[in-house]
């Protein structure tokens, strides 16, 4: 898989340059054909995180890109990774530290304010030495063992309409705080917590005290079971002593997970009235559908398109890899 892997993406930066690979392998539908190409079929296990492995090591400084991360602990190493190939393209401080921040705040978007029931536990982080990235992560919903990959690409928007794209199954309810919709939501948000957490709390308690204050709430409200823990109370109280200036940087705060912007958005829809969003932005559901009419019967002519494309990226390669390359598409 890795000398494949390294051939079309040597080819293509040859042809188009690395932002154009940067920019392909955030496709999903690129990523996907990719994964087939070099030996997988399309529903297989271990497809994102081993089509993912062997981009990192069929990349080098050499080529102009690199790639960073993976599954698990590996992931917890990106930021050291870019720092040292960060240094290795010349890059300044600030470049390398805008870098780190848009693989965490990709990573933060996706875990916390995409809120689909996935925990991510895959976070590849690709950059050229002009400073161009894309991300690929995955993440699994315990309830049912299914796995979606969130892309990014060059984003300068974090927390307002991202354009990000999600391959994966449909979810029925889906939080997303970071859409249109919800612009007035993340701005009330930010209010909530700079005018002190601490009054919000008579919104979740059935009832408490605080301080010489008894509150006691209705029977009926708009809110969902949250069970804020003390500990999300002492860090929604150090997010006020900060005083975040917008949403991204209240996501961005260390500790600030979804339990805790879910409840903001809940109490700003409940006080002020704020529109939630609650449609899957999840964008490619699968690629062509299968043989035995799941999830559905097979979409002929966007497979024969896919199947052209990559007759052609295969037509480019020399020797014994071309060969393996055409026989694997000639069965499919």
């Amino acid at each position: 898989m890795r000398p494949l892997t390294k051939a079309i993406s040597q080819i293509i930066i040859d042809n188009y340059g690395t932002q154009e690979l940067l920019a392909r392998v955030s496709d999903p539908m690129f990523f996907q054909s990719l994964s087939c190409v070099i030996g997988f079929d399309w529903h297989s296990s271990g497809t994102t995180t081993t089509t993912c492995g062997a981009i990192k090591e069929a990349l080098t400084e050499e080529m102009g890109v690199i790639a960073c991360g993976g599954k698990g602990k590996a992931s917890g190493k990106t930021p050291l990774e870019i720092e040292k190939f960060g240094e290795i393209f010349s890059f300044s401080d600030s470049k390398i530290s805008k870098l780190k921040k848009s693989s965490g705040m990709a990573a933060k978007v996706d875990s916390s304010c995409i809120q689909d029931g996935y925990s991510l536990y895959h976070h590849s982080f690709l950059f050229d030495e002009k400073g161009n990235w894309t991300v690929v992560q995955q993440g699994m919903n315990p309830a049912n063992r299914y796995a979606r990959r969130y892309h990014w690409f060059n984003e300068p928007q974090f927390v307002d309409a991202p354009e990000t794209k999600i391959a994966g199954s449909l979810e029925k309810e889906v939080l997303n705080l970071v859409s249109r919709e919800t612009r007035e939501t993340r701005r009330i948000s930010v209010d909530l917590v700079k005018d002190n957490p601490c009054r919000l709390r008579k919104y979740f308690d059935g009832q408490m005290t605080l301080g010489e204050e008894h509150y006691k709430m209705p029977e009926r409200h708009e809110i969902l079971p949250l069970d804020l823990t003390k500990k999300d109370w002492e860090l929604l109280q150090q997010a006020y002593e900060l005083q975040p200036g917008n949403y991204e940087e209240l996501v961005a705060l260390k500790g600030m997970g979804g339990k805790k912007l879910r409840a903001l958005a809940l109490v700003s829809k409940m006080i002020h009235g704020t529109r939630l969003d609650w449609k899957d932005p999840v964008k490619f559901s699968f690629a062509h559908g299968g043989k035995d009419g799941i999830p559905y019967p097979v979409d002929r002519q966007s497979y024969d398109n896919t199947l052209s494309f990559l007759r052609g990226v295969a037509a480019a390669m020399d020797g014994s890899e071309k060969e393996k390359a055409l026989r694997r598409l000639a069965v499919l």
